[in-house]
């Protein structure tokens, strides 16, 4: 006993009897895994008892429940429902219920184990400790998410009557229908109310058919009326609809077309000689401005083979063949020696017989 009040104070201290951190039960879960011996009358108990309540899937990991591997086995079941993770063949169970029957402190004192209790405090799912009998006390009663007194009080616990569902069910079900029969008679009741203080069809459409009437009675009246006017318009019309006005106003305006094409014939006459005056004075002051003019003054222009322009003597080379362009022609010729500026005149040079080209120098 003193070494399980350790255990208590240790596990105590650590915070795994603190109620704040026990998980919720489900209401109705669906699969709930049972960690007890697979021969005994507990699992048999618990059966029963979720079938008589509300049957479900149970798996059943089988344990010792008392003897030296207890322990060892129980906490191993704990974490084995806390690894499945519902992918596999075995699903994942909603709530772990670890049941025993009663007995003597040594047949319980696996269950007061400290791997027990922190296997119990570790699980994710919500546990229920069934170990013993109301009088019994273990340390996997203090850590468990509930401490059921007996297996049998724990099937309980774990589900709810099926049977008192159904009825809670239908006594909704048939609260829901009363109200909304009730509901649907008082808006019934109200839109009777409301459609009695509407007006009737033929109070809505009495006035606009009396206007309809009404115009009605002033259409033929108001056609008439039209039409004579429309035949008063075209009275005053008709005297300026003759035919001599429109030939008279025709021969006009043909007048006045000839006389507008007269004008146009005389004003691009007048343009055009105006035109030809320019561009005579414009050519004979190009003219004057041309080179000719300088040529027929006794000046002549010199190039050489390539056509380019020869303005210097230091841009001529012996033997260079020239062409000299005079105001009545061209001649061919061919450099010679270049003299000096002051050089008194030189000897004329004696033109090969045959030889086409003449010389400068």
């Amino acid at each position: 006993m003193a070494l399980l009040e350790q255990r208590k104070k240790v596990l105590a201290a650590e915070g795994l009897f603190d109620t704040g951190r026990k998980l919720p039960l489900p209401f109705l879960p669906r699969i709930i895994g049972v960690v007890t011996s697979p021969t005994g009358a507990v699992i048999r108990d618990i059966l029963h008892r979720l079938e008589d309540r509300f049957p479900c899937h149970v798996l059943v990991w089988p344990v010792r429940v008392q003897g030296e591997t207890c322990a060892v086995e129980v906490a191993a079941a704990i974490a084995g429902f806390n690894g499945l993770d519902g992918t596999g063949p075995v699903p994942r169970p909603h709530l772990i219920v670890v049941a025993r029957g009663g007995g003597s402190l040594e047949d319980l004192w696996g269950f007061n184990e400290e791997i027990v209790a922190r296997a119990v405090a570790a699980s994710t799912i919500p546990l229920i400790s069934a170990v013993g009998h109301e009088t019994d006390w273990t340390l996997i009663d203090l850590v468990a998410d509930w401490r059921a007194p007996t297996p049998t009080a724990a099937a309980e616990r774990a589900v709810p009557v099926r049977a008192d569902l159904i009825g809670v069910l239908l006594a909704h079900g048939l609260r829901v229908a009363h109200c909304l029969r009730r509901t649907l008679e008082s808006k019934s009741s109200h839109y009777r109310a409301a459609t009695r203080g509407l007006l009737r069809r033929t109070d809505l459409l009495g006035l606009p058919r009396q206007r309809f009437d009404h115009v009605s009675a002033r259409l033929g009246l108001a056609l008439q009326a039209n039409a004579k006017a429309h035949r008063n318009m075209l009275e005053r019309m008709r005297p300026r609809l003759a035919p001599n006005l429109i030939t008279r106003r025709m021969t006009n305006a043909r007048e006045r077309i000839v006389g507008l094409d007269r004008s146009r014939r005389r004003a691009i006459e007048a343009r055009l000689g105006r035109d030809r005056i320019s561009l005579g004075n414009q050519g004979k002051l190009l003219t004057s401005f041309g080179y000719q003019n300088v040529l027929a003054r006794g000046f002549t222009l010199v190039r050489d083979e390539a056509g380019r322009m020869l303005r210097r003597a230091v841009d001529v080379t012996t033997g260079q063949a020239l062409d000299i362009e005079f105001a009545d022609g061209h001649v061919d010729a061919r450099a010679g020696e270049r003299q000096p500026r002051d050089a008194g005149p030189s000897k004329p040079r004696v033109k090969p017989k045959g030889d086409k080209q003449g010389s400068l120098l």
